[in-house]
């Protein structure tokens, strides 16, 4: 059983087949009905849903912040800079991570890509 994850629906399509193809759990925003909604809202269904969110959006990155301060519970975000790591080295890393991690790995804290 792999680490499930949320994506934001800022990433890259690619990355979502590239994953599915690796037999690893994944749910958009997009399938999940959450399109065009708030980063608040996005973490509180991930947390909700119990997957990882990974996303490409830097707003994510001040929200994990504001509730590491505030001392607010989320499930934990992946982030990776869409110029700083290419689709394939994403899909490697995720991979990785769904793999070998475990959800209470990633609670309360932000995972920067690439490995």
């Amino acid at each position: 059983m792999t680490l499930p994850l949320y994506m934001d629906e800022n990433v890259h399509g690619a990355i979502t087949i590239g994953l599915r193809l690796r037999e690893i759990d994944v749910l958009t925003v997009q399938e999940d009905g959450y399109s065009g909604v708030d980063d608040v809202i996005i973490l509180d269904r991930a947390t909700a849903l119990k997957r990882i969110i990974f996303s490409q959006d830097k707003d994510f990155l001040i929200e994990a912040n504001n509730r590491q301060v505030q001392g607010i519970e989320f499930v934990g975000v992946i982030y990776g800079h869409q110029l700083m790591i290419s689709i394939v080295d994403c899909i490697r890393d995720l991979e990785l991570i769904a793999k070998l991690g475990k959800l209470e790995e990633f609670a309360n804290k932000v995972q920067y890509l690439p490995l």
